[in-house]
């Protein structure tokens, strides 16, 4: 089976950026969370947490703050993964620590996986997004095949 990268340009709607924008703030939030735990669970003498604990706490964090559940959830289980990598990147090529996301400079971007096929093209010109719905897209290549992540 061969995978293939496909870059394509959404044109979402106001309603959608609104969305998306939202979701950026979401994932930076558990971002910051997720590396507070980390740093007091440290400081406490704990060990370090490993991706799937951070899944569980994904968890309850989205049962203390209920906005999280307007989220996509599988792009907060990838920022557990980044941190998860961040971590061990520290812990093997004593590269820096792990910083805390800022509102001020934030990555403009998430992923998000398909899970029971709910990413796909619906026409020639929308892709079906989840939370996101259709939206309409660009690029040079028809996209075939089956679709399993989406950044």
């Amino acid at each position: 089976m061969t995978l293939k990268a496909i870059k394509t340009r959404i044109y979402p709607t106001i309603t959608q950026q609104e969305k998306i924008i939202a979701n950026f703030g979401y994932c930076r939030f558990v971002w910051n969370q997720l590396l507070d735990m980390q740093k007091q669970r440290y400081a406490n003498g704990g060990s370090y947490v490993n991706e799937f604990g951070m899944n569980y706490l994904i968890k309850s964090l989205k049962k203390q703050f209920t906005f999280l559940r307007a989220a996509e959830s599988t792009s907060l289980l990838h920022v557990s993964r980044d941190l998860h990598h961040a971590y061990q990147k520290f812990f093997k090529e004593h590269s820096g620590f792990p910083k805390f996301k800022s509102r001020k400079y934030p990555k403009q971007s998430y992923q998000c996986n398909s899970v029971s096929h709910n990413i796909q093209v619906a026409d020639h010109s929308h892709l079906k997004l989840p939370k996101l719905g259709n939206v309409r897209f660009k690029g040079g290549q028809v996209i075939s095949g089956k679709i399993k992540n989406v950044t």
